[in-house]
């Protein structure tokens, strides 16, 4: 029994001691690594640049009075659509003083001189009907006469254009009403019943009355880092994408480009405009934010693959991947790229579209799997 019961004990231990060092061993062994496998797929590549900006409507008129004066009424209101020529508001004409005491005396010496030569040509008109004067000396005193009845017309003319923006031979207030210059929308009216207004002229551009524009001709204006102005060509094609339309996006094409840059935030921004190709049944509002994707260039349904499994030679530039030729088992192959979209890059030569490509480790994306998740 002591025997049977040492032997026991000695097998005890040996096993302890065998599962110790078996536990060890595999402790220490490096546990097999195991990449994720990726494959090329074919997809477009889109090479692109944002830049940010607005759409606003290519032709938009402020329009201005041509007399300065009160605001008397009035005729339309933002947001409704006007034609050429259609009234938009009425202007009382406050005179100067000063302009109208000018014009009442130019007046006044003009009626006396019109008075003075009517009596002198009725009197010279009668000696030359009895034939006491030639009618060469008749002539000057009817030239005298029209003369004077024409500058007397004239300075009335004047003075009712200063009183009341009446032309006695128009007959109508022309320079107090105010009309549209073109067909559009009234975008708004920063004027209302009252309020004084100043003409357009060399010295002033004058009091806007109402901004009226064709909302059926949009444009893009936006800005564009000088890292990036160097890569733009005229007619380039744009994706708009504006933050109040949501799900949709809107074509463009690039129709200008500023010869000059200027500094914002310490950067030297340039300008850019785009044609915006408007779709059917939908309204952009003017001044709408806008993002815009400009094509640099593209490849239509090419083979591609994550730029991310690109390696480089630690000398020199050559690009390979590491094609599985075995189950985890990997051969390097160099290849030749195409164009990048930062994402994906385009693959000219070295992999075929079966070829089974080594991608990161599974632990790797496991574990930026869960930071995400818990991010």
């Amino acid at each position: 029994m002591k025997k049977f019961l040492k032997i026991f004990l000695l097998v005890v231990v040996v096993g302890a001691i065998l599962g110790t060092m078996f536990f060890l061993y595999q402790k220490s062994k490096k546990k097999p690594v195991i990449y994720e496998i990726e494959s090329p797929f074919v997809s477009n590549v889109i090479k692109k640049t944002v830049a940010t900006g607005s759409v606003v409507p290519r032709k938009e008129i402020e329009i201005k009075p041509q007399v300065s004066g009160i605001v008397e009424e009035v005729f339309i209101e933002a947001g409704q659509h006007v034609k050429k020529g259609d009234l938009i508001a009425r202007v009382k004409i406050i005179p100067n003083m000063v302009e109208l005491n000018n014009a009442e005396s130019r007046f006044n010496k003009a009626k006396i001189n019109f008075e003075d030569a009517k009596l002198v040509y009725d009197r010279q008109k009668k000696v030359y009907e009895q034939g006491v004067i030639p009618e060469a000396e008749f002539q000057q005193y009817r030239l005298s006469y029209m003369n004077a009845m024409e500058e007397m017309e004239t300075a009335e003319s004047n003075l009712q254009l200063i009183k009341e923006g009446v032309s006695k031979k128009s007959g109508t207030a022309t320079n107090t009403l105010i009309r549209s210059t073109i067909e559009g929308m009234v975008l708004d009216v920063p004027v209302e019943v009252g309020n004084s207004v100043i003409e357009s002229n060399t010295f002033n551009e004058g009091t806007t009355i109402a901004s009226v524009a064709d909302m059926g001709e949009m444009i893009f204006e936006g800005k564009v880092d000088e890292t990036e102005v160097g890569k733009l060509k005229l007619g380039m094609p744009l994706i708009l994408s504006i933050g109040a339309i949501e799900d949709k996006t809107f074509d463009a094409e690039l129709e200008y480009i500023a010869p000059k840059g200027k500094e914002e935030n310490g950067a030297i921004q340039f300008e850019i405009k785009a044609d915006v190709k408007l779709r059917e049944n939908s309204f952009i509002r003017a001044g709408y934010s806008a993002n815009a994707d400009i094509v640099l260039d593209r490849r239509d349904s090419v083979m591609v693959i994550p730029e991310s499994l690109i390696k480089f030679e630690k000398e020199g530039d050559s690009a390979y991947v590491e094609i599985e030729t075995q189950p985890q088992i990997f051969e390097k192959r160099y290849i030749k790229t195409g164009l990048s979209d930062g994402v994906n890059i385009e693959i000219k030569e070295g992999v075929g579209i079966k070829d089974k490509i080594k991608g990161q480790k599974k632990e790797e994306v496991k574990k930026t799997g869960e930071e995400s998740t818990q991010g």
